[in-house]
């Protein structure tokens, strides 16, 4: 497999920093705009690599801001069986064929964008140990198996009712360390390749500066209706996704 062509790697790296002023303005994890969008530059394999990486960069800049407000008790129960079942759903991104992964990935983003559509202001009431330690499970294992589960990880946590520093803090964190689970896994099974190296260094530039941008103009723009712009963006291309997906089984 080739790299990109100088042009189509501008445009990937466009799309990552769009990806993270979208995802600090509408509230949702940047991975869950920039994977589907990578996937009309890359494979899936590779996009979830890179999806990663950026995605942890954003996450060492939010924790480095934010580091004084940790609610170490949710990092445990919470976090904990998020990178368990983190590991194990990227263990079997190697076995699952693609166009599985692909359909997986959009049957999720659709789900997660009509309930989102239906109740803006969801969340899960956080009152014992066993729920905590569910929500950290589910969102932990669809993230490592189809790369974005941070809207779905945020659903659980905001049940617990944080005060913001705190909230982006351990929200951080737990995202962090469940990056730093799955992608050595991808690394070990090849997702990777040497010509997307180069990546790396220039996904800082675009998360911290997205995340900037984003911040910067966010009280410029009707939450509410942006995020439902974008939702219904989503739904879309996962209806595509679907689509290929199918296809390629039946070929």
């Amino acid at each position: 497999m080739y790299a990109l062509e100088p042009v189509s790697s501008l445009l990937f790296f466009l799309v990552a920093f769009i990806s993270e002023v979208i995802g600090a303005i509408a509230g949702f994890g940047s991975s869950t705009i920039f994977l589907p969008l990578a996937l009309f530059f890359v494979d899936f394999k590779t996009a979830l690599i890179l999806v990663a990486i950026s995605h942890l960069i954003g996450n060492i800049g939010r924790i480095n801001f934010f580091r004084h407000g940790l609610d170490k008790k949710i990092i445990i129960t919470f976090g904990l069986p998020s990178i368990l079942l983190s590991f194990l759903g990227a263990s079997l991104v190697g076995v699952i064929p693609q166009s599985i992964l692909q359909i997986i990935l959009g049957i999720f983003l659709i789900a997660f964008s009509v309930l989102f559509l239906i109740k803006p202001s969801l969340r899960f009431a956080a009152n014992n140990t066993r729920t905590t330690i569910t929500g950290g499970s589910i969102s932990g294992f669809i993230t490592g198996i189809v790369g974005t589960g941070g809207a779905l990880r945020a659903t659980f946590l905001t049940g617990f009712k944080l005060e913001k520093t705190k909230y982006i803090a351990t929200a951080a964190v737990i995202a962090l360390a469940t990056d730093s689970t799955r992608i050595p896994s991808y690394l070990y099974q090849g997702f990777l390749l040497p010509q997307y190296y180069y990546y790396i260094p220039v996904f800082f530039a675009t998360a911290i500066g997205g995340a900037f941008f984003g911040r910067r103009i966010v009280v410029k723009i009707n939450q509410t209706t942006f995020k439902k712009i974008v939702l219904v963006s989503i739904i879309l291309v996962s209806i595509k996704f679907i689509i290929d997906g199918t296809i390629s089984i039946l070929k």
